[in-house]
């Protein structure tokens, strides 16, 4: 088993959910990055998704789309986030996850990119322009590798896309719990809870809920039906009004109460 395999199964021994925490890597810079990696474990995050900054972030709202921009001012490129997680692996072994788009590990270049990840300590990646129909030779690749690969559902998945993630995705399932682009919002859609339901009684895979999640009640609220919740947007937006050390303590005092949230 891998370290996300483990992760989830030791918080379902001991009936915990997870906290999964996105911040950009490279906002504002790689050496931050690194040490937010080990302050968000610290405040009680389970895994760490990171995103892979992309000139054209489609599935992104504003406040990601943000971060890329001085992600990527600050001279952040894909070779170089690996060696930040390769960096960082001397300190944790926090389950890291690369979220981001296709056309950067293209290239890269796919088996390279995957020998590289796999060698800095990735443990998986979610392409958000990558269905599960086209992911045959990537998905083969890193399988072959270790590399998880995770997909998308969503409120409008049928049966069909459903069935099709359960059989090829890994690590786990990351259902979006709004049609949209990412973004904090101030209440959660109904129809999650009954998804999100559903899609657990036909997978065997984890189930986390994304996008829009941006308090401990929103959090504490779909963790009661899922197996893990991420929170995004609400932490990437401090990196607009913050920096230094007072950086570090907003998003540590934010993911301990969303911590607190999802055990409560």
């Amino acid at each position: 088993m891998g370290r996300i395999d483990n992760t989830f199964a030791k918080l379902a021994e001991n009936k915990k959910k997870a906290l999964v925490t996105f911040i950009t890597a490279g906002d504002p810079d790689l050496e931050t990055t690194e040490s937010l990696i080990i302050d968000l474990e610290k405040a009680g995050a389970d895994l760490i998704e990171l995103g892979v900054p992309f000139s054209d972030p489609m599935a992104d709202g504003p406040t990601i789309q943000l971060s890329s921009e001085r992600a990527l001012a600050a001279g952040t490129t894909l070779p170089k986030i690996l060696a930040t997680v390769k960096s960082v692996r001397r300190k944790t072994q926090i389950p890291i996850i690369l979220m981001g788009y296709y056309n950067p590990i293209f290239l890269h270049g796919v088996e390279r990119f995957v020998s590289d990840a796999v060698a800095a300590g990735v443990d998986g990646v979610l392409l958000v322009d990558l269905p599960p129909e086209e992911a045959g030779e990537f998905k083969a690749i890193a399988d072959r590798s270790g590399l998880a690969v995770i997909f998308l559902l969503t409120p409008t998945s049928d049966e069909e896309r459903i069935r099709k993630v359960a059989h090829l995705g890994s690590g786990f399932i990351y259902y979006v719990s709004v049609t949209g682009v990412t973004g904090a919002r101030s209440s959660v859609a109904e129809n999650v809870f009954s998804d999100v339901q559903k899609i657990r009684n036909r997978v065997t895979l984890p189930v986390v809920v994304g996008f829009g999640i941006s308090d401990p009640a929103q959090a504490g609220s779909i963790a009661s039906v899922a197996d893990g919740v991420v929170v995004g947007s609400a932490l990437v937006r401090q990196f607009e009004q913050f920096s230094g050390k007072e950086l570090h303590t907003k998003l540590s005092t934010m993911v301990s109460a969303l911590k607190a949230g999802i055990a409560a």
